[in-house]
């Protein structure tokens, strides 16, 4: 599956301003390490695009990229404390040595606790000289999204499932919360920063939405279709550990018409953009052209 060429143009610009982002951050030498081994060992920079993306609808002057940072830098913590003994216990992301195999849990939680702290950081300092109130609505869109009610508790209903019997309510909540709230997040905080009106914004929270839930729903099907060495992880891991996923919930082929219909819901969705959100639509074709085989 190809990485299309308009969102490969983001994911670079996102990944020199993450370096840039990166290189002000300041600690011991062996925790600076371990933040910088798991926050560029690659990966789509989905969740900063779709900020980007969303962002350039409109005209306005500010700066997209502290926000989008944050929330890779959110998100790459999440991936250290999921891949931990006490959570998903797993040993390879990206292709490479998960944190606490390379640099022990202990260094594994700090560089993970870092990471969260620092987005916060980039954030404030990002947004500190606007006249408006933009930055504080980041930062409470990307707080609420990443804590409790959103990915942090999503986590502990996914933990809290596992071995369970899936039912359509409860996997929904989990995707919904766990994956699917950081998504929509990062929709709508390009919207907040180009002060989109209230129209947009409800079109924008339906795609980011709708396009999390199906992220998800294809990670669970590519669980079970992928391999390793397309995945970067270990694969077969949701049914060895019991997980509440849409495949067991509904079967495979069922689980991929309904990440299908999830796509065609986001694309729909922003129609009403025209062209100018054709990178939000290469992006939810780019999540189905995933698990067609």
């Amino acid at each position: 599956m190809q990485y299309p060429s308009t969102l490969i143009a983001i994911r670079d610009r996102v990944e020199n301003a993450l370096r840039e982002q990166f290189s002000a951050c300041q600690g011991p030498r062996h925790l600076m390490q371990a933040m910088s081994y798991s926050l560029f060992a690659g990966g789509k920079r989905i969740r900063p695009v779709l900020t980007v993306a969303t962002s350039e609808l409109y005209d306005h002057s500010l700066d997209p990229m502290p926000a989008a940072c944050a929330l890779e830098f959110i998100h790459t913590y999440s991936l250290i404390h999921d891949d931990l003994p006490a959570m998903d216990d797993d040993d390879l992301r990206r292709g490479k040595a998960t944190s606490h195999k390379e640099f022990g849990e202990a260094m594994a939680i700090l560089a993970g606790d870092a990471l969260l702290t620092e987005a916060f950081g980039l954030i404030a300092r990002g947004y500190a000289t606007t006249s408006s109130s933009v930055g504080m609505k980041i930062l409470e869109e990307i707080a609420s999204a990443a804590g409790s009610k959103g990915m942090v508790g999503g986590q502990v209903l996914d933990l809290d499932g596992e071995g369970g019997t899936p039912d359509k309510q409860s996997v929904e909540k989990i995707h919904s919360m766990k994956t699917g709230a950081l998504i929509l997040a990062s929709v709508r905080c390009g919207a907040l920063l180009a002060e989109a009106n209230m129209e947009d914004i409800q079109a924008l929270t339906v795609y980011g939405e709708s396009l999390g839930l199906a992220f998800q729903v294809a990670d669970d099907i590519l669980d079970i279709i992928g391999k390793k060495s397309q995945l970067g992880k270990t694969a077969g891991k949701d049914e060895s550990q019991g997980k509440q996923t849409y495949p067991a919930l509904m079967g495979l082929p069922q689980a991929k018409d309904y990440a299908k219909s999830l796509v065609n819901k986001a694309v729909e969705s922003v129609d009403c953009f025209g062209h100018r959100a054709h990178v939000l639509v290469d992006l939810a074709r780019f999540i189905q052209s995933s698990i067609e085989n």
